[in-house]
Order: structure tokens, then C-alpha cells, then sequence
């Protein structure tokens, strides 16, 4: 078997690579001016909410590992909002709701991904806001080359727009028509409420005064009264097909800030791998890791039958596990130091057969039982979804354009500082736009469940268990590798692959990215209807016939995706004095810069 052998990106003075090749560019042009790789991060993240709408938007959501110049171990920044005050279970049953739909005003939950930015420049950025700020407004107000997707996601959605939610027509139908791919695409809305926002803080004093002033601005002030004065009134269409208005308020967004804590790990060999904690879904890799320790995986062929197989049983019993145990912490004791035990991955490592894993299997912790049997009931819980916009997992090319996804951002510079973020929701299929402001809201409540009692049920405060997963790995005590995905229940699945490529084959980077890619959707969806596939496997044709065919033979359900379609890695790696830096050619979008 063979897949390509190109080159990484190389450099020494930074390297950037994300999921779009203008944020990219960005990411370098804010090195070369002075910042640091949290300037130019988060200036990347700043323009992926205009070239990659579909995708992600400033009112969404944004975990983040940073790690700063000569620190060992990084640390998690939180841009997860909360879920409303008056977001209860009993609200959502009154409405007659089973499940939070995947799109319209009750999938919100307060916005994250502005303030976690404006932390982390207050704190550890170099350049002044506008600096950050500008090539946003730039490309919002003078236009960009409107991607293929983001084109045909707008296009299929236009109906739907210039019925059932008219403030989004305004932004994504300028003329009263969907735009063409590779015409420019403007957001003057978006580009006017980065300008006021500058305008209101820039006499606030130095740098740091004039962000701490936009966190202001941005919770408490026009941002914050813009979305409370359309959350009064607005009763639009949902994924679950009803019309419904929200509970988001502005007392909410002003109650919420970013925050900082520490990253979970577990070590493999000579690697140790840093996640968000137990209300992402980061440790599913980590427990993944820890069921593949003693398997021999490391001696598979990374594009083998034999491979694909187990790693695929690891992730099913992983992502069980996530289903049962996995919330916010803050509200919920989760048994995450058992999880994470060698002696529980090997009670569960057990259960690795030779045959593919057509259940659902929850580990069994004393004292969590009833939350392992609530999982399984919920599995086999089937709830069909309605005729609004947003339903459905957000995922690749093989699937609809009208579903949203996540970018991410993987950045290094000469100092030593390195940021692993994964910023996403308030998509343009996710929610109306705000009038005014140019962005919708997020969806992430979806990921709430609404039965009681479980770490996952929905609750005023409490912070949903989201797919979104960055990550970060140090090499005999050397935090060296920055990378991750979008993907949705994806994520961890395609990173969990190219680590063991990195470690196990002594591929680089871009051969690591390359190879053929295969997930599993086995388990429950975050997303809304919540679907679970037993069984599913799919895999990129580039595997070849013969190991697809040995698949099929073990009970895997096989669904060949089309060319070059499956996962959107980028990654990026300190070695010595050398910065190395890759990003994944599937959809001709992603970007890795180096010098």
C-alpha cells in the first residue's frame, strides 16, 4: 500500500496550520508583526468566523490548550458557555421536546469562544486588539473567495432562510441569492459590530485595559443587549420542527467568563497526551491509549486490516464509556481517575473480540451502575429527526452541506509558546442571526440530555459534554506536538489514528496526515437526532479492496467513503531548534505555513 510521501512544512522562526488557508496567512502575517503565537491564534480564529461561517462563529464555543515558553505541562482555556438559567429539563419537556434539537433558539447555551480569546490575549498575547482584529474585519468588510461548501451550504438552505428565519437571509443572501462559489462574500454586519466594539474600548488605556474593556463590551454591553433585546421575541423554526423561542438572556451572558484549568493526561511509552477534561470528550482518547497499551499496535501495519479492527473496538468501548460517565465536572462527581486506570482498561480490554462489536458496552464502576444502564436505555432510543435546518451530526463531504462543523487552529512560535484550539459553533445553519451583530448563536445544548439524574442532564450553570478536542502531547518530558480536527465524534477517533502513526511508524507529519483514515459510528451521536450505527465503520478507499473486504468478513458494516474525504488534521511539532508544521490536503482547504 501506498500513500504520498510530501514534505513538512519546516521553519524556525513559527509555524501555523489550520483548516483555511487565509487564517493561515493570517496566523504568519501576526509573527512577522511581533505577536506570539496567541496573537496569532487568536487572529486565525477571528477570520475563520468569516471564511468558514458554515463552520464556526464568534457566539459559539472554543476549548484551547496553550502552552507557554519553557512550561512542561499546558493548560486548558475554557471558552465552554453554560447552559441558561433557564434552561431546565422541565422547560424543555413543557415544549414537547424528548431531545434538544440540533439547531434553533433552545439548542443555545451561553457564547464562549469571544471571551476565551480575549483571556488569552489579555493575559499572554503581545499585539494591541485592533491589530488581532484587523484582517477579520478586512475580509468581513472588502470580501473573501466564498469556499464550494460554504456556497452550496448557503444555497440549500435559502428556501429556509427567506421563510422561517429572515435575519439570516439579510447576511447569507445578499441580492436575495445564495452566492457562487469563488465570488467574493461580504459580512459588513459582522465587519460593523468588530469596528463599534474597537471604537467603544480603544480610550479604555495600554493594551491589556482596552481588552479587559471589550470582555466588557462584548458580555455586558451593545453585544449582549443585541442578543437579550431578539431573545425576547424571536420564536423561530428548529431541527425538531416546531417554532419555539429560547431562554437565553443577557443576564446570562453577563453572569459567564472564560476561565483556566488544568489539562488530564495519561502517558504511552515515552509520549504523554494533554486534554480538556472529562466535559469534552478528550479523554476518550486517553482511554482509547490506555486499552491499546499492551495489544501489540504498535507492531500492525498502520493501513492493515488487523489495525483498523482494533483500534476501532477500542474507540466503541471508549465512546460507551463517554455515553455513561462523561459531564461537567463542576456539578457532576465523574469516576474519571478509575477510567483512566490501567487496571480498568484492562478489565475492559477483555472485551476486544475478533468479531466487531455490534452492542454498546458501558464499563461497570461501582457506585455509577445506573448511569451505565441509562446510557444503554438511550442507545436503543431512536428519535426521528424534524424537517428544520441544523439536524444531523456535523461531518465531512460525504455527508449533506447542510450540516455544520468545527475548524481548528495549531500554532508554534521561535519563543517556545504553542496553542492547540478548537473553535466551533454558532454556525450559519446553527441558529438565526442576530440582528445587528452579523453571527447566530451557537447549538451546543443539543448535547444535553433530558432525563434526570445523569452527569449529562441538562441544568442551569452546568457546561455540556461537547465533542470539541485539542490536543497536546509531550515526547521524554517535552511538550513537543500540537494538533487536532473538526469532525465532530470524529475528532478523537482521526487524532487518536495519526498519534499512533507518529509514534508507532516514525512517519512525519504530513505522511502521518496522509495515510487513509477510518472512524466509527458506532456508539450514540452527540448531535441532534442522537442516532447510534452499530457496527458502522467507515473507511477512505485508499485501504484497498482487500483489507475493506477482511473488514466486512469481521462483522464491520462497511461504508467506503468517497476519495480523500475523511478527516481534516493539522498538527505541529517543536523538534529541538526545527519547527515542523502539517495540514491535510482532503477538501483543499486546510494550510500549514513555516519560516
Amino acid at each position: 500500500m501506498t500513500f504520498t510521501t510530501r514534505p513538512e512544512i519546516q521553519g524556525t522562526f513559527g509555524v501555523v496550520a489550520s483548516t483555511h488557508w487565509i487564517a493561515s496567512a493570517v496566523g504568519m502575517k501576526m509573527l512577522e508583526a511581533g505577536g506570539n503565537a496567541f496573537d496569532a491564534a487568536a487572529a486565525m480564529g477571528f477570520v475563520l468566523h468569516v471564511v468558514e461561517p458554515h463552520l464556526n462563529g464568534p457566539l459559539g464555543d472554543m476549548p484551547m490548550l496553550i502552552r507557554l515558553a519553557g512550561e512542561e505541562v499546558p493548560v486548558v482555556v475554557c471558552g465552554q458557555g453554560t447552559a441558561p438559567a433557564g434552561a431546565t429539563i422541565a422547560h424543555y419537556r413543557s415544549e414537547g421536546l424528548e431531545i434538544i434539537p440540533g439547531s434553533g433558539l433552545l439548542a443555545t447555551v451561553i457564547p464562549g469562544a469571544f471571551d476565551a480569546w480575549m483571556l488569552t490575549l489579555r493575559d499572554h498575547g503581545r499585539l494591541r486588539l485592533r491589530e488581532v482584529l484587523e484582517p477579520a474585519i478586512f475580509y468581513a468588510r472588502q470580501g473573501h473567495p466564498v469556499l464550494p461548501r460554504v456556497a452550496a451550504t448557503i444555497d440549500g438552505l435559502a428556501d429556509f432562510f427567506r421563510i422561517e428565519w429572515p435575519t439570516s437571509a439579510e447576511v447569507w443572501l445578499p441580492g436575495g441569492h445564495a452566492p457562487k462559489a469563488g465570488s467574493l462574500f461580504c459580512n459588513p454586519a459582522l465587519a460593523n459590530t468588530w469596528e463599534r466594539l474597537l471604537a467603544e474600548v480603544e480610550g479604555a488605556g495600554d493594551r491589556t485595559a482596552q481588552i479587559e474593556a471589550a470582555r466588557g463590551v462584548f458580555s455586558e454591553g451593545f453585544v449582549a443587549q443585541a442578543i437579550d433585546d431578539w431573545m425576547r421575541d424571536a420564536c423561530v423554526m428548529d431541527a425538531a420542527g416546531g417554532r419555539r423561542k429560547g431562554v437565553l438572556t443577557g443576564h446570562d451572558v453577563a453572569g459567564w467568563r472564560a476561565s483556566y484549568e488544568a489539562p488530564v493526561s495519561v502517558d504511552y511509552g515515552e509520549w504523554e497526551v494533554w486534554k480538556c477534561g472529562v466535559w469534552s470528550q478528550g479523554p476518550v482518547f486517553l482511554q482509547a491509549m490506555r486499552l491499546l497499551e499492551s495489544t501489540g499496535v504498535g507492531d500492525m501495519d498502520p493501513n492493515g486490516a488487523d489495525f483498523v479492527h482494533l483500534v476501532t473496538e477500542a474507540m466503541k468501548l471508549a465512546f460507551a464509556d463517554r455515553e455513561a460517565f462523561y459531564g461537567d465536572p463542576l456539578h457532576t462527581q465523574i469516576p474519571l481517575e478509575t477510567l483512566l486506570s490501567r487496571d480498568y482498561a484492562e478489565r475492559r480490554r477483555k472485551l476486544v473480540g475478533p468479531e466487531a462489536c455490534l452492542d454498546q458496552w458501558p464499563g461497570h464502576i461501582d457506585g455509577y451502575r445506573h448511569w451505565a444502564e441509562a446510557a444503554l436505555r438511550r442507545a436503543h432510543r431512536q428519535v426521528d429527526a424534524g424537517p428544520g435546518a441544523g439536524a444531523g451530526e456535523p461531518t465531512m463531504a460525504h455527508l449533506t452541506e447542510k450540516r455544520g462543523d468545527t475548524v481548528h487552529i495549531d500554532v508554534i512560535d521561535r519563543w517556545g509558546n504553542m496553542v492547540s484550539a478548537t473553535p466551533s459553533g454558532g454556525w450559519l445553519q446553527s441558529s438565526p442571526v442576530v440582528p445587528g451583530l452579523g453571527m447566530p448563536l451557537n447549538s451546543r445544548a443539543q448535547m444535553f440530555w433530558l432525563d434526570e439524574g445523569l452527569p449529562s442532564s441538562l441544568a442551569p450553570g452546568r457546561r455540556p459534554r461537547t465533542t470539541l478536542s485539542p490536543s497536546m502531547a509531550s515526547f521524554d518530558g517535552e511538550l513537543t506536538l500540537a494538533f487536532g480536527t473538526p469532525g465532530g465524534d470524529q475528532q478523537d477517533q482521526w487524532q487518536l489514528i495519526l498519534f499512533l502513526r507518529l509514534v508507532h511508524q516514525g512517519l512525519n507529519l504530513q505522511q502521518a496526515i496522509d495515510a487513509p483514515l477510518f472512524h466509527t459510528g458506532h456508539f450514540q451521536a452527540s448531535f441532534y437526532p442522537r442516532a447510534a450505527r452499530p457496527g458502522h465503520l467507515m473507511v477512505e478507499p485508499a485501504f484497498g479492496a482487500a483489507v475493506i473486504d477482511d473488514l466486512r468478513g469481521r462483522g464491520h458494516d462497511v461504508e467506503v467513503a468517497e476519495p480523500w474525504t475523511v478527516g481534516r488534521l493539522t498538527a505541529t511539532r517543536r523538534d529541538g531548534g526545527l519547527l515542523r508544521a502539517a495540514a491535510t490536503p482532503r477538501l483543499m482547504q486546510a494550510y500549514a505555513i513555516g519560516r
